[in-house]
């Protein structure tokens, strides 16, 4: 019965079958499934069924798409970059605050807004953050090895010049 409700572009009508498949049949049927099991649990949300076991870069995005398939969500970039904007003043004013529970949660929020901001740019913020780490632990590795080769240590140079060499190094 599943099969055939969640496939009429092959077992339906003569004229769904030519219609063929589409994103909006499979999100109707999806949300008549939904609507069906919310009468049948009573109270079930949107987002009840994303696992929270999910990477929480991966949860954040689904958590998103899914309250944007009922309009929750910035129809333009500009409000996205706006808040993101406004959680990174939200970290800077609980970290003087001090209180670590304060700016986790601030933390959360401005993580929250840059999973999102990707979502608006297409970027999947896990790959894009997979590639930020390869790239820091290569250049990491570069300024390391440049240390070595003039028997220096890392631990011997102060802020200033470790940030002369990042930028060296980022300019390769």
């Amino acid at each position: 019965d599943k099969m055939l409700r969640r496939h009429p572009h092959v077992f339906g009508t003569e004229e769904q079958r030519k219609k063929g498949a589409t994103r909006e049949d499979w999100e109707r049927i999806k949300a008549q499934e939904r609507a069906t099991k919310k009468r049948k649990m009573r109270m079930h949300g949107l987002l009840d069924d994303v696992p929270n076991a999910l990477p929480a870069l991966m949860r954040a995005e689904k958590l998103q798409k899914r309250a944007a398939r009922v309009g929750f969500d910035w129809p333009k970039i500009q409000p996205v970059y706006d808040k993101v904007q406004e959680e990174i003043l939200e970290v800077k004013a609980a970290s003087k605050t001090g209180d670590p529970e304060q700016i986790t949660d601030e933390m959360g929020d401005l993580l929250f807004s840059c999973v999102n901001l990707a979502r608006h740019l297409g970027v999947d913020p896990e790959m894009a953050l997979r590639g930020a780490n390869e790239k820091f632990t290569r250049r990491f590795t570069r300024i390391e090895n440049s240390l070595h080769e003039q028997e220096q240590q890392i631990s011997d140079l102060g802020p200033k010049e470790l940030d002369a060499l990042w930028e060296r190094v980022k300019l390769d």
